[in-house]
């Protein structure tokens, strides 16, 4: 049975939060940040993925260290308590990245990367706390911390195990991206191979077992095909924890319209994100470019930064990404899906990120962007976090039902019918 109406759980996320429903004017200049900083001091803001865990993980100098990356000071990269603070975040799902292009080590990868954002959040207590359900998020907003969720990036990561599924949601992990850049045994990347037209038996199985956890399923980096596919099998709301609007811009990281018009009966949320690349047409078309450009030389190399710069001197430079394209994807997907299926996900990531959104202390930027953009409160404080929360807990509430009706699969690659029904 798919969710058909978000009606109910919304009214309930709003009288938990006590939203301001009632519309209101469209300020414009510091009236506008003033008013959607207002907005954010009573309402949860949730971001969807933020790559800090693996940031830390690649530190040239003290890799892996928590102790070193000190976030109680500013950082060379986006993010620290201070400049968290600034931004206004309630809850952040820390993205415990592992990269498919590994090949081998997955899952000690994996294992290090979740010690390491537990770690992390326990060390900031202050201001981190470790979080595992819907509520938790109202919990920290109420003391005056962030709830730290765990989301894995890539199902590469479980190996063909469900056993391995099921003990990392044991260690906290509440949302998986079903895969990451690479075509999986079970699932097609949106940048890999298509080998399964979408998912294959077991993929679905994997799916129908991240329901029975309460684990979100995770649509960003997944082919169209594998969208609708989760879409049919799903009976919980799937979010896209870090894409944006394909139509804006024809990546295939980006949602198409067709998908995002199937997002209401499922009541899942596509959080858009911040990376130039996917808002920016013109950054995409410079990226493309370069990319033929250097052609096989690895990146870091002197042959790449010598092909990288006969490139800037052909072309110009990189284009800029702006605060408004991101607020024009958030409006396309609001328009296509409803104000109830959009969130945001920076995803940031120590990289070059969109003018206007350079850290994580410049959401109130952007809601003041969509405040002058004649947003109300209501739609508003769902994009913010509402919808996220209301399909977390709609997930849970399906798990719920689910464990009552089957017990763990044990499907595996190539099994011709799920396992333990």
């Amino acid at each position: 049975m798919k969710f058909r109406s978000t009606r109910t759980l919304a009214f309930a996320v709003a009288a938990a939060f006590a939203l301001p429903l009632a519309a209101s004017a469209a300020p414009s200049g510091d009236a506008a940040l003033a008013h959607a900083r207002a907005l954010l001091d009573k309402v949860p803001l949730i971001d969807g993925h933020n790559d800090l865990p693996w940031t830390i993980r690649e530190d040239a100098a003290h890799s892996m260290d928590i102790e070193h990356y000190d976030l109680r000071q500013r950082t060379p990269h986006e993010t620290d308590l201070a400049r968290l603070k600034q931004g206004k975040l309630s809850a952040q799902f820390w993205s415990v990245y592992v990269p498919g292009e590994l090949k081998t080590g997955w899952a000690v990868a994996q294992l290090e990367q979740i010690d390491l954002a537990r770690r992390m959040i326990a060390k900031y207590p202050e201001m981190l706390v470790l979080a595992t359900r819907s509520s938790d998020i109202a919990k920290a907003k109420r003391e005056g911390k962030i709830a730290s969720f765990l989301g894995m990036e890539g199902g590469h990561v479980i190996e063909n195990s469900l056993g391995a599924l099921r003990a990392y949601y044991e260690l906290g992990a509440r949302y998986m991206t079903l895969t990451h850049n690479s075509t999986l045994d079970w699932v097609d990347a949106a940048l890999g191979e298509r080998k399964h037209g979408g998912l294959t038996a077991f993929g679905k199985e994997v799916v129908r077992e991240m329901n029975r956890l309460g684990m979100l399923v995770d649509l960003s980096h997944v082919s169209p095909e594998v969208m609708h596919q989760a879409l049919d099998t799903s009976e919980a709301p799937v979010i896209f924890s870090h894409s944006s609007a394909r139509a804006l811009n024809d990546h295939p990281r980006n949602v198409p319209d067709e998908v995002l018009k199937r997002l209401p009966a499922n009541g899942g949320v596509v959080m858009v994100t911040f990376v130039p690349t996917f808002i920016s047409p013109q950054v995409a078309a410079w990226r493309k470019g370069l990319m033929q450009a250097v052609g096989s030389a690895e990146a870091g190399t002197p042959e790449f930064k010598e092909r990288e710069a006969a490139y800037i001197a052909k072309v110009g430079p990189a284009p800029k990404a702006t605060l408004a394209q991101v607020a024009d994807h958030i409006e396309h997907v609001a328009r296509t899906a409803g104000h109830d299926h959009v969130g945001i996900a920076g995803d940031y990531y120590g990289a070059t990120n969109p003018e206007g959104l350079e850290d994580v202390s410049t959401y109130p930027a952007l809601f003041a962007e969509l405040v002058r953009r004649g947003w109300n409160d209501k739609d508003l404080a769902k994009l913010a976090g509402g919808n996220l929360v209301r399909a977390f807990a709609r997930a849970e509430q399906v798990a719920a039902r689910l464990q009552k009706e089957r017990k763990p699969s044990l499907a595996r690659v190539g099994s011709p019918a799920p396992q333990n029904p």
